[in-house]
């Protein structure tokens, strides 16, 4: 399996040194030329991670996305949503024909509301079945730190899914697999909104009492919409058990689902809850941006969500209330009385 990597962030970065790390050549697309310099001469990317140091005979990176496509036949798309249409807009309808995409992205794009998988069937006639995601919890910081971590793979060809999973593997890292390729994505898109919800939070000067409680409404909304959408298996407490290893199906409770929203709503690493706890704080959306210099996916996700539940018709409050607060201008403060309102 010859992998390449689109994106150069820091969870580009950290899914680059796993499979280094197995001893797996990688094709890395990599858009800034100095930073391919850099890599190639001290052997770590200056921007992102720079205490992870490659083996460089394993990389193969290039600034032209087209070559990096044509080597690899697993692309591991490893970039924030809002990048990729500008990313892919200059590739044939036929350039992933043969080819199996792993999305790792947790947003959604936000020029027409879709899933990546979806974008990559309208525009690159991509079927579903050689579509795949890698989801958390899993922050780039600890897979660096090579700190135990636990990454999701899902795909409608189990088989397949298994197989990409294994190269993934490591010491440092378990794999779980399993079939939801659509759930765990709207779980990912979620939870990203739910951390800046907290943030908010916290930099409103919350205390820990209140965010449990907003955590815990998230996590039952969150539910409520994935059911809205036709995804089964998530109650708590319920599995499905194979009869002679014992071994247990992933329900809401798992990791990809649950774990992910907790860890993204507290941890110092979160992005979103970084860009959160600015806005609480009194900045602009557009200073906290500059601030941050990072993508929060949460952020678009947040409009996007909004848009979306148009259709499906969920009772999400709290993603309702953070779109408010970024999109319309919505008083911080204001929009958390809303939220009091109706926590239980």
């Amino acid at each position: 399996m010859q992998f390449g990597v689109l994106g150069s962030g820091s969870w580009a970065t950290a899914l680059t040194k796993i499979l280094t790390d197995n001893k797996h050549p990688v094709n890395w697309w990599i858009r800034n030329g100095d930073a391919i310099r850099h890599l190639t001469g001290r052997h770590h990317n200056p921007h992102y991670l720079s205490s992870v140091y490659f083996d460089t005979s394993l990389l193969r990176m290039d600034a032209s996305i087209q070559k990096v496509v044509e080597a690899s036949d697993c692309l591991v798309l490893a970039m924030p949503s809002a990048y990729i249409h500008d990313a892919c807009k200059g590739l044939d309808k036929e350039t992933f024909k043969g080819r199996k995409i792993i999305s790792a992205v947790k947003g959604i794009l936000p020029e027409n509301n879709l899933l990546a998988n979806d974008y990559f069937k309208i525009n690159f006639g991509l079927a579903l079945k050689d579509y795949f995601t890698v989801m958390g919890p899993c922050h780039a910081e600890e897979v660096a730190a090579e700190k135990l971590s636990y990454l999701t793979f899902s795909g409608t060809d189990e088989v397949a899914t298994e197989a990409i999973a294994r190269c993934f593997k490591t010491d440092y890292l378990n794999v779980v697999v399993n079939q939801d390729v659509l759930g765990v994505q709207y779980a990912a898109i979620l939870k990203n909104i739910y951390a800046l919800c907290a943030g908010i939070a916290h930099g409103l000067d919350y205390g820990d009492n209140f965010l449990s409680v907003l955590i815990a409404n998230s996590a039952d909304e969150m539910a409520g919409f994935l059911r809205k959408v036709g995804i089964r298996h998530i109650e708590v407490g319920v599995h499905e058990e194979e009869p002679i290893s014992h071994k247990k199906s992933a329900n809401y409770a798992a990791s990809v689902y649950l774990g992910d929203l907790l860890v993204t709503c507290y941890s110092l690493y979160s992005r979103n809850r970084t860009f959160g706890n600015m806005i609480g704080k009194g900045y602009s959306v557009k200073s906290a941006q500059l601030e941050m210099n990072m993508v929060a996916e949460g952020y678009n996700a947040s409009k996007c969500m909004f848009l979306i539940n148009q259709q499906v018709r969920a009772s999400i409050p709290i993603v309702e209330t953070v779109y408010q607060i970024l999109w319309n201008g919505l008083p911080a403060r204001q929009g958390f009385q809303q939220i009091e309102e109706i926590l239980v």
